[in-house]
């Protein structure tokens, strides 16, 4: 006879729409544990599981939007006047309230706008002197609906009522279910008399809503704000442009309680940052997305598959595994995606610098130090590049028929600060291979990915100045000689990189806000990795400015509004990276 030895869930906190998988471990009459779906249809010692979930009922109860485990007792009135979503509108305390005005005030400040856009001067609540409902003694605050649970699959315990909400083994908890308790039941029934022979159950705290950060806005190099939600008519009409996504994910295998002992363990678990990823992903509406960190098994199991859904078409390239020891499956690579509607796959070119660095050494490496030069140089690092033709016309050009290709790499670069060496002879390797294919066809260069490089270090200076100075501090590090002659680090692509654009356009009214995002002294972000032990940039998107134009770029974050979550990752944003997006517009070509 089967028994239950024990149930676990990844997280004890549910979130709206985040799948709950639990681990059903069981023992067997031969002592062995398996934690096997055992279904009705296929018992085992005679045996199957049956699953349900339950909701304690009570109250309604709405979470706070700031804390979201904690139990509101302030709802903002403006938030409700100016209909935005009700729950935004709740705080746990006056000083939740307070501490949070600066970036609160920001939602009354866009309803504002929008609501004087339609000619409706009605006041929106964006002062100061902002409503406040409290409920603190009566805990009675709503969350905006009203879940209704069948009487007839609902148990009393305790005086307890709880109320059956699946028969499944997982379970996605919905809207109507924040602020209640969930539990999960594994019973064990035999399958000739259907009765139960042994169960075990674990509960769960209250669901809690989803946080939803403020969204990014597109900014136009102009200084104009553009809706990350124009319809797809609007998008294809505007002939010639189109947008690049470029983000850092986190691969699961390094998002551990360890190294990010600052992010709740539920907001760090998979199941929730795949769907908040997913969900910002999908939300830019980028009609090319180039991921880093994407394990192999999630590209499979989940981001393919989930962004077939949005009109995508896939690829990928997982790192080799020269020094890589556990779980092919986590093994991480790029993945880059791009629209069906928007652009047809050409071809794929793949880049295993591994590969590059074992030819390196059989040419130039005395046989003697070939053993050490390899340990140095393989690194699994790896880059995508893909070739698409778009889809779309390019007004202005002077010889209409010819086919608009576009270059797009991916690459994730060697983390490691003790081999600059390396990293810059990577970057150096994949620049050589993105020549060679500019070589062959008229195409505009999009290249982006992880450098692992701040602004001004050689690899930085490589891609964005085609060389490297001779003095540069980097380049005293190179005991294999890789690197040597110094003026052979060059390249001949006119790579500039987008988010420098912020800082060339002409002065506009709330630009300055923007540019203060940016460096001075190389007019690249402050960051876009912000984590405990590390504030900077590390991620680019670049582009031949001899065939492309920069349009638009996504806003940045600031350092206090994520310092507002401590640092990345967090509940509300799911990387320790930022992502970015520019917009571009083929320059209208003539004939060659």
């Amino acid at each position: 006879m089967l028994s239950v030895v024990r149930v676990h869930l990844p997280s004890d906190i549910p979130i709206v729409g985040c799948e709950l998988t639990p681990y059903v471990l069981l023992r067997c009459p031969d002592s062995l544990l398996i934690s096997d779906d055992i279904p009705e249809s296929a018992p085992i010692y005679g045996c199957f599981l049956r699953y349900k979930y339950r909701i304690q009922s009570d109250k309604n109860v709405a979470m706070c939007s700031i804390h979201p485990s904690e139990q509101a007792t302030l709802q903002c009135l403006a938030c409700v006047k100016a209909k935005i979503p009700v729950a935004k509108s709740y705080h746990c305390s006056p000083k939740c309230f307070s501490d949070a005005w600066q970036h609160h005030r920001l939602l009354h400040e866009r309803a504002a706008s929008a609501v004087n856009a339609n000619g409706n001067e009605e006041n929106t609540g964006s002062g100061v002197n902002t409503s406040l409902t409290s409920s603190q003694s009566s805990g009675s605050l709503t969350n905006g609906t009203t879940p209704l649970y069948p009487v007839v699959v609902s148990q009393r315990n305790g005086g307890e009522t709880w109320f059956e909400v699946g028969r499944s083994k997982t379970y996605t908890p919905s809207a109507d279910d924040i602020g209640h308790t969930l539990k999960f039941e594994c019973a064990i029934i035999n399958a000739e008399t259907k009765l139960s022979v042994g169960n075990a159950s674990t509960m769960m705290s209250r669901v809690i809503p989803a946080p939803s950060p403020t969204p990014r806005r597109l900014i136009s190099v102009s200084g104009v704000d553009i809706p990350l939600h124009l319809d797809l008519d609007s998008r294809l009409s505007s002939s010639g442009t189109f947008t690049v996504l470029s983000y850092n994910i986190l691969s699961d295998a390094y998002a551990t309680n360890e190294l990010y002992s600052y992010c709740p363990s539920w907001a760090l678990a998979w199941t929730y940052r795949r769907q908040n990823l997913l969900r910002e992903i999908v939300g830019y509406r980028a009609d090319i997305v180039c991921l880093q960190e994407v394990q192999s098994d999630h590209f499979e199991e989940f981001f393919a598959p989930e962004l077939d859904k949005h009109g995508y078409q896939a690829l990928f390239k997982r790192k080799t595994t020269e020094v890589f020891s556990g779980n092919i499956n986590t093994v991480d690579g790029c993945a880059t995606f791009f629209r069906r509607d928007r652009f047809a796959h050409v071809k794929k070119y793949e880049v295993e610098f591994n590969k590059a660095a074992q030819s390196l050494t059989e040419a130039l490496v005395p046989s003697a130090q070939k053993k050490t030069a390899l340990n140095r140089l393989l690194k699994d690092n790896i880059a995508l590049i893909v070739v698409l033709e778009a889809k779309f016309n390019n007004q202005g050009v002077d010889n209409p028929g010819k086919r608009q290709l576009v270059c797009v790499a991916n690459t994730h670069v060697n983390v490691h600060q003790e081999l600059k060496d390396v990293r810059l002879w990577q970057v150096h390797t994949l620049l050589k291979g993105l020549e060679k294919i500019a070589a062959s066809a008229d195409i505009p260069m999009l290249l982006c990915g992880d450098f692992n490089s701040a602004p001004g270090s050689a690899p930085h200076a490589l891609v964005a100045m085609g060389k490297v100075d001779p003095m540069h501090p980097e380049l005293a590090v190179d005991p294999l000689g890789i690197l040597r002659p110094a003026t052979k680090l060059t390249h001949q692509l006119p790579l500039v990189s987008a988010y420098t654009s912020f800082a060339r356009i002409p002065v506009v009214p709330g630009l300055d806000q923007k540019r203060r995002k940016l460096d001075p002294g190389t007019n690249e972000p402050l960051f876009t990795s912000c984590t405990r032990d590390h504030f900077g940039t590390l991620d680019y998107i670049f582009y031949s400015a001899d065939s492309v134009t920069v349009e638009s770029l996504l806003e940045l974050l600031d350092e206090e509004s994520l310092r507002k979550d401590t640092a990345l990752p967090s509940p509300g944003w799911s990387s320790d990276h930022i992502a970015l997006l520019a917009g571009f517009r083929c320059k209208p070509r003539t004939r060659r």
